[in-house]
């Protein structure tokens, strides 16, 4: 199994983060700037690389829920994003739940204090970093409780 991707699609810009060889840690790797929101042919061929690069089997695109979890305009974007993807590479790509994380990465980069004028270059890769890092975290617990669920219908295999 190979790494994940994790991606922060924007109008402007996509965030990009990597999970560790193990794929318990994300990892900030860049932010993709494009100048309109419609040109994904460069951007597509740099996340290709990227995955290339960093041996990636699976991607993982933030989903923008509204708080009240629909999903709007931008929702749909990301979903068309996600299945352009899937088609060019060929590769599984998922959706996790991305409210909040660009307001988690400001808060981040503000208590490291990188000055305001200098957190734009930063800010969706570090968000990217969040969705991984929640899609990470919920894959490891789907994981243990289904061992746990495993172990119960097995009482022979616990260990005295």
């Amino acid at each position: 199994m190979g790494r994940v991707m994790g991606l922060d699609y924007g109008a402007k810009t996509v965030g990009v983060a990597v999970s560790s060889p193990d794929n318990v840690i994300a990892l900030s790797v860049e932010t993709i700037f494009r100048e309109r929101e419609n040109k994904l042919r460069r951007t597509l061929a740099r996340i290709e690389e990227l995955a290339r690069e960093y041996q990636v089997s699976e991607f993982v695109v933030g989903l923008p829920k509204n708080m009240d979890a629909s999903l709007g305009e931008r929702s749909e974007k990301s979903i068309a994003f996600g299945q352009e993807l899937e088609r060019r590479t060929g590769l599984k790509v998922s959706f996790q739940d991305e409210r909040l994380t660009t307001q988690a990465a400001d808060r981040t980069m503000e208590e490291a204090g990188v000055r305001r004028e200098n957190r734009k270059e930063h800010i969706d890769s570090i968000a990217a970093v969040y969705i991984l890092q929640g899609y990470l975290d919920r894959q490891a617990f789907e994981r243990k409780q289904a061992a746990a669920g495993c172990e119960e219908d097995h009482p022979e295999s616990h260990t005295v």
